[in-house]
């Protein structure tokens, strides 16, 4: 079946929530107990309708408030898709958490409150979704319940967010505009009678069109070693396998492979997964591979195909969203994880802040502070091998790990 990762946002109540729970309302997916208990909920309220945001917002404090702080993961289906939504925060605060809820998304929803229409936090989320390079948007303009649904302020914010991407450096990104109202329905599972204007699909529709395998990267196949199998029995007494995740491109049985950082070279002999053989496998497939030659292979090395080789370097240009409540200064060091990769690194210079309204960047700052996002050149203990975030979305992440508190300090997109 089609699995398909989506990450939503929005403005302070712009009704994330409540879309989430009006979609798993409509596809029947609410067991009978949560549905008792968001009707309970919401008669204790004096609300003559159902609360839907009671389906997603987990946390005591989310539910007094009637706002999202963590990351939620809500997962449904319908007989064509499954899907797991990331409901992330709109607040500015929760910056580091929109973009973690949105880093594994291959689709994102930005709610839009129509009768407010773009403001700073919209212009912050969509920047996110062009940082992240997240290929197809929703803009879902909401409550249009609450502006008679009119089509002139529905055009009205198309104008503002088409202006806005024509600012932004990712090109290919794909924008979808869909008017609804997500407290009573209107073009969300089912075709809104309220919007005879708009032709397009309902949102339900158009996300059970997006096939998962189509909007996975396509770009240079990089293979990292995440453990290597010796089961040491009679049967496989000589079996030295490599396991890990296929990332980019896909791998064939017969490939000439280069071993990294040692730069051995050697051939795909087999590709195994569970107790099955396979003679070729796709990207986003974890599978064990063995090679034709007894080369020295570890945990943290990669396999790349012999011509499609990374960069290999110490220094790194970088793009940080910082997630520490002690600020990134120069000089500072932390622990640089890149895959199963680990690298001690140090930070030689703050270029600049990105200002997230695509109005520029403060130049030479002296500190990213938390939730910020800046660009920083490292400097690493040992080479890494790595792609550009833009060239190889997996190869060119990274996160930085305080080495004091062992806390998150920031995520990275190698430039």
């Amino acid at each position: 079946m089609n699995v398909l990762k989506i990450a939503t946002a929005g403005s302070v109540d712009d009704g994330k929530s409540t879309l989430i729970g009006r979609i798993l309302y409509d596809t029947n997916s609410l067991t009978d107990d949560k549905l008792e208990a968001i009707e309970e909920k919401s008669k204790q309220r004096g609300f003559d309708y159902l609360d839907f945001s009671l389906a997603t917002d987990g946390l005591v404090a989310e539910r007094e408030q009637g706002i999202t702080i963590d990351v939620a993961h809500i997962y449904f289906s319908t007989p064509k898709t499954s899907f797991i939504i990331a409901d992330t925060p709109g607040h500015i605060e929760y910056t580091r958490n929109m973009v973690t809820g949105a880093s594994n998304s291959q689709a994102s929803i930005v709610l839009i409150d129509a009768r407010n229409g773009v403001i700073e936090q919209t212009y912050r989320h969509f920047f996110i979704n062009t940082l992240l390079r997240v290929e197809n948007v929703v803009i879902a303009i909401n409550k249009m319940d609450l502006v008679d649904f009119s089509e002139e302020k529905f055009n009205q914010i198309k104008n503002e967010i088409e202006y806005l991407a024509s600012k932004s450096s990712y090109k290919s990104q794909k924008l979808t505009f869909i008017p609804m109202s997500a407290l009573q329905g209107d073009n969300v599972v089912k075709k809104s009678e309220n919007t005879p204007w708009y032709k397009g699909e309902t949102l339900l529709d158009h996300l059970e069109g997006l096939v998962s395998e189509d909007l996975q990267e396509k770009s240079q196949t990089r293979f990292p070693i995440q453990t290597v199998i010796r089961p040491k029995t009679d049967k496989y007494h000589d079996f030295r396998g490599y396991a890990g995740k296929i990332y980019g491109g896909d791998l064939a049985v017969g490939d000439a492979v280069t071993v990294l950082p040692s730069s051995t070279a050697s051939k795909i002999k087999s590709i195994h997964f569970f107790d099955k053989e396979f003679t070729e496998a796709k990207r986003g497939s974890s599978v064990t591979i063995t090679l034709e030659d007894n080369v020295n292979v570890s945990r943290g090395d990669m396999l790349v195909k012999t011509n499609e080789q990374p960069t290999v370097s110490k220094d790194l240009k970088v793009t940080i969203c910082w997630m520490d409540k002690e600020p990134l200064q120069a000089a500072n060091k932390y622990y640089l994880k890149h895959g199963v990769h680990d690298v001690q690194a140090k930070i030689m210079s703050l270029s600049s802040i990105i200002k997230t309204d695509f109005s520029g960047a403060e130049e030479n700052p002296s500190q990213l502070t938390l939730n910020e996002i800046g660009d920083v050149i490292l400097k690493l203990s040992k080479p890494l091998f790595f792609d550009s975030y833009k060239e190889n979305k997996a190869n060119g992440t990274f996160i930085l790990i305080n080495p004091i508190t062992n806390n998150t300090a920031g995520v990275g997109f190698i430039q």
